[in-house]
């Protein structure tokens, strides 16, 4: 199974593709979406949304894995990343990816073992995890294949769950 891994962002859209054979996780491709500050907001999710496009195009993922919006104080940077979200759950569902969305505690816990691991953390496991030597930058990065191996790690237990 191939699952794509969103953190959402208007200024860095993360993404991470991560392959499930077995018990086995895989990196397939990562990386992320960049804007810049200057273009018309609505330029920036065209930007994002056409991205988005070519990797589920070349990629075909089975399911697509997003971060869900935390309360965030900044209104204003809360607003905009749930636009992003939005972009990336209509890329999925123009192509009928079934979506998967998690909160950052479940992503942690997922990948970590604990819910309050912190950013550094989550990298080192999703480093071990994909057998990545060299540290997935930006953040944003990292944090999308975690998002998608938590997608991967539900599917597997749904499917075994299935087979009871």
């Amino acid at each position: 199974m191939l699952a794509i891994g969103i953190d959402p962002g208007t200024a860095i859209c993360g993404f991470g593709l991560v392959e499930m054979v077995g018990n086995k996780l895989t990196p397939i491709h990562y990386g992320a979406v960049f804007t810049d500050k200057d273009m018309l907001p609505e330029l920036r999710l065209k930007k994002i949304y056409d991205e988005l496009n070519v990797l589920l195009d070349e990629y075909r993922p089975d399911v697509m894995s997003v971060e869900q919006l935390f309360f965030n104080r900044n209104v204003t940077t809360a607003i905009s990343v749930g636009q992003a979200r939005g972009v990336a759950l209509l890329t999925a569902a123009n192509r009928s990816i079934p979506i998967t969305e998690f909160t950052p505690m479940q992503i942690k816990q997922a990948v970590v073992g604990y819910g309050g691991a912190n950013k550094e953390q989550v990298t080192f496991m999703v480093q071990r995890l994909l057998n990545i030597r060299t540290k997935p930058k930006p953040d944003d990065v990292a944090d999308a294949l975690a998002v998608a191996i938590c997608g991967l790690h539900t599917a597997a237990t749904r499917r075994w769950q299935e087979l009871k």
